[in-house]
């Protein structure tokens, strides 16, 4: 008979691509099992602190702090601050497994996540850790000798661990919604004839203001002649930014309703399965969303990220025939479009890049997390 999961603890922050898929999980498994207790410990100024109540779930934190690779006397002090966090955080963890004894620990990324998974594994509890990135990153390095298993997206992962063994590829979580309609129906929703292709671009918070700056370029190349309908989320600090520079360069997007400007794409699930390509950095959430649908993309990995993670993400895609790569110190307003308009009107090879990515899609990640996490608790 199977093991019921009374209790599990997911503990994650730092990102929304950390968070995220603890969410996805921990509603999959009410699903399943309507009378498990869920308990979310995150860091105390994490993004997990507004997500993670929002989501409805219960959350407690540990003091956990990254460290900066600075001399700077107040890069030293924050530095101090963080050994200190070092020696309260295992007390922390310890304290919260005793008053929520679970049957499980899943981390799936974060600082917060080193004391929780470390002080499980060291009481003898289950223990799983995600990895969302191509390559691991320094907590799930740390984290490697303590859990039972090491959780990835693609099995080209698996080479980058010390314990292979550990390793078991799932996949990262992708939203349901993501998968509710057909590129056409996407399409028809946003008002695109079906026969004209989309491209949809946009950036994470990291360097997106330059990277706004080479859109206003790129998008009055089109203006020119509008080859064809193109959704762009600036963000909320790029938008009227990039609505200037549009003005500055004699673009009036009144006059071009194929080009469409948004502060934030609130519909992304619609937007990114009507797309026929994506221009966009390599986060981990992003890549797994390209993957699960099959979109080919056109990737400007921020070079402002630890360890060069995003750039390590997207030469992935590029290697398996999904994705071009462009480094933002060659990128311009003039180079993404050539680039873009090299792959938009290429149906041969915009089909080929298509299958390459669908190939690297997991869509029952969530699913697979879980049967994982079950095994690891029988």
């Amino acid at each position: 008979m199977a093991k019921k999961l009374n209790r599990v603890i997911f503990t994650c922050g730092g990102t929304a691509g950390h968070v995220n898929p603890a969410i996805a999980l921990a509603q999959l498994m009410h699903r399943k099992n309507p009378g498990t207790e869920f308990l979310f410990v995150g860091a105390e100024r994490g993004l997990e602190k507004d997500l993670i109540p929002k989501a409805g779930y219960r959350f407690r934190t540990v003091h956990i702090s990254s460290f900066h690779r600075s001399l700077k006397p107040k890069e030293i002090e924050h530095n101090l601050v963080s050994v200190g966090n070092l020696v309260r955080a295992p007390h922390e963890a310890r304290k919260i497994l005793r008053e929520f004894p679970p049957d499980v620990v899943v981390g799936t990324g974060g600082y917060a996540s080193y004391p929780m998974v470390k002080a499980a594994a060291r009481a003898g509890i289950p223990t799983a850790v995600h990895e969302s990135n191509m390559v691991p990153g320094l907590t799930t390095e740390m984290l490697e000798p303590f859990a039972d298993r090491v959780m990835v997206g693609f099995e080209s992962c698996r080479q980058h661990y010390r314990h292979p063994e550990k390793v078991i590829v799932t996949g990262t979580p992708v939203r349901g919604d993501f998968f509710e309609l057909t590129r056409e129906e996407a399409k028809k929703k946003l008002g695109i004839d079906s026969g004209r292709l989309l491209l949809v671009s946009f950036w994470g918070s990291l360097g997106a203001s330059g990277m706004n700056e080479q859109m206003a370029d790129f998008l009055a190349l089109e203006a020119a002649k509008e080859p064809f309908c193109h959704i762009h989320g600036a963000g909320e600090a790029g938008y009227p930014v990039l609505c200037r520079l549009l003005r500055e360069r004699g673009v009036d997007l009144a006059a071009h309703p194929a080009l469409e400007v948004r502060e934030y794409i609130y519909d992304m699930a619609a937007v990114m399965r009507a797309a026929d390509l994506v221009i966009c950095r390599a986060g981990a959430s992003t890549i797994s969303e390209l993957t699960a649908l099959g979109v080919p993309a056109l990737i400007v990995p921020s070079p402002y990220v630890t360890n060069n993670h995003q750039e390590k993400n997207a030469r992935a895609l590029e290697k398996a025939g999904g994705a071009v790569v462009l480094l933002e110190k060659d990128s311009s307003g003039q180079a993404l479009f050539q680039a873009a308009c090299g792959i938009l009107h290429d149906e041969k090879r915009r089909a080929g890049m298509a299958r390459a990515m669908a190939a690297l899609g997991i869509r029952d990640a969530t699913e697979r997390i879980y049967q994982t996490v079950l095994d690891l608790c029988q």
